[in-house]
């Protein structure tokens, strides 16, 4: 879980564009960000994997 202070630091608007930082709309996470769906691999796998994301599916070869 990501720090409060930090979560709320990046939903302000930067004074430039390339200090926006991407960070995971449920935890806060950071790092191993997934843009398409806006969270981080360890909630986009929860969610797949309870079937709460249309289209994705566990894979197995």
């Amino acid at each position: 879980m990501a720090r409060l202070a930090l979560m709320l630091k990046a939903k302000k608007t930067p004074k430039y564009a390339s200090r926006k930082k991407n960070r995971c709309l449920v935890c806060g996470r950071s790092r191993a960000y997934i843009r398409q769906f806006g969270m981080c691999r360890i909630c986009f796998r929860e969610r797949a994997l309870l079937g709460q994301l249309p289209g994705i599916k566990k894979s197995s070869w």
